[in-house]
């Protein structure tokens, strides 16, 4: 049996967002997006290519596999 699998990318920027204190503006500017494309990533309406994924999971210091919801353990 073949397990579902949700991917949750916007609520963990959102989470990981909020607790640094951040907005997404500040987010978008420090990762060097633009903020409009940010808040795509965020109400999950786009997907990052990888090396963004790859700069936000570095920034906020947790997997990819975290932050696209496929495990609990940042």
């Amino acid at each position: 049996m073949k397990k579902e699998i949700k991917i949750i990318l916007g609520e963990r920027l959102k989470e990981l967002r909020e607790e640094r204190r951040l907005t997404q503006r500040e987010l978008a500017e420090t990762l060097g997006l633009n903020p409009v494309t940010y808040l795509h990533y965020e109400k999950d309406q786009r997907q990052p290519p990888l090396e963004t994924l790859a700069a936000m999971a570095a920034f906020f210091g947790v997997s990819v596999d975290y932050l696209l919801g496929l495990t609990d353990n940042g």
